[in-house]
């Protein structure tokens, strides 16, 4: 197996197996990787088109059982600074939300020790009394709210649904690689769990996201086997609508001595996604953690949507990274790219 016939396979349209995939990673450079994704983008993509959504970030909650390393956001039950979001704060947010043209919440908290189910049914109902797509509750939400209400996570999913959950976050995979999961966060649901509920949430006809977020202790073969794994459900399903690649931030956490990953090492693993998830249509950049510029550059490395206006960010900003961008700003990027920008739904239909 050479580098070359690996150019040649992805040119032709082939599959990589997961070790021409580890050896693409390890052995080629930027602009092979890029060459190959930005082809692969335009193949797909043939319109010079670049979407992005309105939305916002709330989170419900900072009380969080799971103390994960590499999170700077959250707090444990017994620290008084903790809280949860009343419903006239979430009134408040939505509004504003709305005000700005914005067409879904993305909700995500903390595992609170003791929420029961009811309390998200009813939250979910409150939030949709504004007529607004819900994107809420990542895997590990789900296997904590099945596991504290004894109900399996189908159960549970059905229930979220009906109360009005439209679909589902891919927060919370990390590296879908036990090991990885059992060193960073091993009161988090495992790799099994985590895809198990986007089969379910598939199976009811909700659409989701998938995440990476790489750059910590996780070695190269394990973010391949990561993307494998989010590539062999989506070929049972087809539910995943987007994969975001990001960058772990350190500052803040207990994982602060690991090297902040480059903005080289964030583009070839981009690229290596573009290349590698055959069977997902779109790719996000990562402003959030990379800021304007390399996100701008990430539209050549396979990168076809810029993601979310993040009116409201408060995990990756506890890392003290603070990057922010107007829907202004998000338009005149993508124009600068030689790219229209077209304001999207979740689901990739347009506004």
């Amino acid at each position: 197996m050479d580098m070359q016939r690996i150019t040649e396979k992805v040119l032709t349209g082939g599959r990589l197996t997961v070790d021409e995939g580890l050896m693409l990673a390890e052995e080629g450079d930027l602009y092979q990787l890029g060459f190959l994704a930005n082809g692969i983008r335009r193949q797909r993509h043939p319109e010079p088109m670049v979407t992005y959504v309105i939305d916002r970030n709330i989170n419900y909650t900072d009380i969080c059982i799971s103390a994960c390393k590499f999170c700077a956001f959250f707090k444990p039950p017994e620290d008084p600074d903790g809280s949860v979001l009343s419903f006239a704060e979430l009134a408040e947010k939505i509004e504003e939300t709305k005000d700005l043209g914005g067409t879904q919440i993305l909700l995500q908290g903390g595992l609170h020790p003791d929420k029961p189910l009811e309390f998200y049914e009813e939250m979910l109902g409150f939030i949709k009394s504004y007529k607004i797509h819900i994107h809420g509750f990542s895997p590990p939400e789900i296997c904590h709210f099945a596991s504290l209400s004894g109900l399996s996570v189908r159960e549970v999913l059905v229930r979220l649904q009906r109360a009005g959950l439209d679909s589902i976050p891919g927060g919370g995979a990390e590296i879908l690689c036990d090991r990885v999961r059992q060193e960073t966060a091993p009161r988090k649901c495992s790799t099994d769990d985590w895809l198990g509920v986007m089969e379910e949430a598939h199976g009811l006809g909700m659409r989701t996201t998938a995440t990476m977020m790489f750059g910590h202790v996780e070695t190269m073969a394990e973010r391949i086997e990561h993307l494998a794994r989010v590539r062999a459900l989506q070929d049972k399903t087809g539910g995943f609508t987007a994969f975001i690649p990001w960058p772990f931030q350190p500052d803040n956490t207990a994982l602060s001595h690991i090297p902040k990953t480059t903005a080289f090492a964030y583009l070839k693993m981009l690229a290596l996604s573009r290349i590698f998830l055959d069977n997902i249509d779109n790719i996000q950049a990562s402003w959030v953690t990379q800021g304007p510029k390399i996100a701008q550059l990430s539209l050549f490395f396979g990168a076809n949507d810029f993601g979310s206006t993040m009116i409201e960010e408060n995990v990756v900003a506890a890392a003290g990274v603070g990057f922010r961008l107007s829907e202004q700003e998000i338009r005149a990027l993508v124009h600068g790219a030689g790219c229209v920008p077209k304001q999207r739904r979740m689901d990739y239909s347009l506004v």
